[in-house]
């Protein structure tokens, strides 16, 4: 899912846009960083590309995770479970949310978090299911085929992951929720005939937002990873991105241009996208950011194989992985870091 809002840069709307691994007993090798905020030099372990890639392939292994069916269940179990192995307390968000075709869908929202009763948290999140429809697909035979998504979906999931298996051997001073959404990406096929509706997308964070998993739940920031393992990914300041948490926004983005991923974290500011974090920012008000690739060169906004049956594993990057997953553990560790200095 994801839709590109026509506020101020695109002079029209653009329709539908948008097993462990072998090291996985190795604790990072650690490199220290100056943080430039606090003056306090902190310790970042290193991020490993091929842990989150194999995460990935994971996912995809099970089949297309759609809503409702058996990969979908198959791969619950697996996440529920591997991230327990990580941390103890995580919880299984179930409840029935309506498709935009009347169709009951059994969400699963998996929440794992570090340091519960810590008042200071930073939420972490990614959908974790799978198109139902390859409805971009050129082959329009296909456009009823439900898709890996490996890019759209399981990339965001393999970084979380990693950054999980990192912290539960590198304690934090903070607090850390690492949320995986379900139902986010079950909205109409392009060609449907009724009129578009933005709330029949990222229905289990809408879920989220409204039933938090702890009563009065709330984080100082939030960050939406979506789409982040394409190669060459291109990552500009998307705009409800900077309409809700700009502060937010600069403090990555400054975070990926120190340890050397500029090339990667653009300054350009692009087209709002109806996300996951729209309705994190609208709902429950925590200020929250989107990664998100962009591409100029497509019709739809995002990497030329979203939405089709090409969004594999072929198709997955793991320096992009690393660009993402490194600048993350940069953000918290430095702000653990801050904290220990107070």
């Amino acid at each position: 899912m994801k839709r590109s809002v026509n506020l101020f840069f695109v002079p029209v709307i653009i329709s539908f846009i948008l097993l462990s691994c072998n090291n996985s007993n190795k604790k990072p090798v650690a490199d220290d960083t100056k943080n430039k905020a606090s003056g306090a030099k902190v310790t970042v372990p290193v991020f490993n590309e091929d842990s989150a890639y194999n995460y990935v392939k994971i996912q995809t292994g099970f089949g297309p995770r759609v809503t409702n069916t058996e990969a979908h269940g198959k791969c619950a179990v697996w996440l529920e479970q591997k991230m327990k192995s990580y941390t103890k307390d995580v919880t299984i968000q179930k409840a029935k949310v309506r498709a935009y075709n009347g169709t009951s869908l059994n969400m699963k929202n998996i929440i794992a978090s570090f340091n519960p009763g810590a008042p200071g948290r930073i939420m972490l999140c990614s959908h974790w299911d799978s198109r139902p429809y390859a409805d971009w697909d050129e082959d329009k035979s296909k456009n009823r085929t439900p898709i890996d998504g490996a890019n759209d979906g399981a990339s965001g999931v393999g970084v979380l992951m990693e950054i999980a298996r990192i912290i539960s051997m590198n304690k934090i001073n903070i607090g850390l929720d690492i949320i995986f959404f379900d139902a986010e990406d079950y909205g109409e096929p392009q060609d449907d005939n009724k009129k578009y509706n933005e709330e029949n997308w990222g229905l289990g964070s809408q879920y989220w937002a409204k039933n938090p998993h702890v009563p009065n739940y709330t984080a100082h920031y939030g960050i939406l990873l979506d789409m982040v393992g394409v190669e060459n990914a291109n990552f500009t300041k998307e705009g409800f991105s900077m309409e809700y948490a700009p502060d937010v926004m600069n403090k990555v983005w400054d975070a990926a241009t120190r340890i050397g991923y500029s090339g990667n974290f653009s300054n350009t500011q692009t087209n709002p996208i109806t996300d996951d974090h729209y309705y994190v920012n609208k709902i429950i008000g925590i200020p929250t950011i989107d990664i998100i690739h962009y591409d100029s060169q497509t019709s739809s906004g995002f990497y030329k194989y979203w939405h089709t049956t090409k969004d594999n594993l072929e198709n997955i990057d793991k320096r992009s992985l690393k660009a993402v997953g490194q600048t993350l553990l940069t953000v918290i560790y430095e702000e653990s870091g801050m904290l220990s200095q107070k």
